[in-house]
C-alpha cells in the first residue's frame, strides 16, 4: 500500500510535471493525456481538454507525487481548483477489502464525490471530501492504467 501526495491543476499539469521532475531530480516521468485514452463516442470530450493530462506521476529519491489536470466540463462535479484544494491523498491498495475499509471509515460524515466502482481506468476507484474537507483518491491499480497507455503509444 501507498499513500501518494496527487496534485490537481486548471490546465497547467504538463508545465507542473516538466518544473517538479527537474526540480526533485526525477528518476522516472510517466504522463498521459485524455487524448491518449479511448472516448466515449456519447460524451466525446473537448478539443481543448484532450490534450489536457489525465494521469501522471514522478518519482524521485525513493517519493512519488502524481498529478493531473481538471478538466473544466468535470467542474460542476469537482468544484472549481482554488489553491488549497488542488492536494488529494491518493490510496493505491491491491486489496480490494482493506480499499473497502478505508473508504468506508473515510467518507463516515464526508461527502462521496464517486462511490467505489470499477471503471475504464480502475478496477476499483472512488473519491470522496472527509468531514475535515481533506479529499481522497482510492484506486486499486494507478500504475497498471499510466503503464498500459504508454505502451500503447509506443
Amino acid at each position: 500500500m501507498s499513500a501518494i501526495a496527487y496534485l490537481n491543476f486548471d490546465g497547467v499539469a504538463e508545465q507542473a510535471i516538466n518544473f517538479y521532475s527537474k526540480a526533485l531530480h526525477a528518476n522516472e516521468v510517466k504522463k498521459v493525456k485524455f487524448k491518449d485514452f479511448p472516448q466515449d463516442p456519447n460524451y466525446p470530450l473537448p478539443e481543448n481538454e484532450l490534450n489536457m493530462i489525465m494521469d501522471s506521476s514522478i518519482e524521485f529519491a525513493g517519493g512519488k507525487i502524481m498529478m493531473s489536470d481538471i478538466l473544466p466540463s468535470m467542474k460542476m462535479a469537482t468544484g472549481e481548483l482554488v489553491k488549497g484544494n488542488n492536494v488529494v491523498i491518493s490510496l493505491v491498495i491491491d486489496d480490494k477489502q482493506i480499499l473497502e475499509k478505508y473508504y468506508n471509515n473515510l467518507s463516515v460524515g464526508g461527502n462521496v464525490v464517486m462511490p467505489l466502482s470499477n471503471t475504464p481506468w480502475s478496477s476499483c476507484f472512488g473519491l470522496l471530501v472527509d468531514k475535515f474537507g481533506v479529499c481522497w483518491k482510492f484506486n486499486r491499480d494507478a500504475e497498471k492504467l499510466l503503464d498500459r497507455l504508454i505502451a500503447n503509444k509506443q
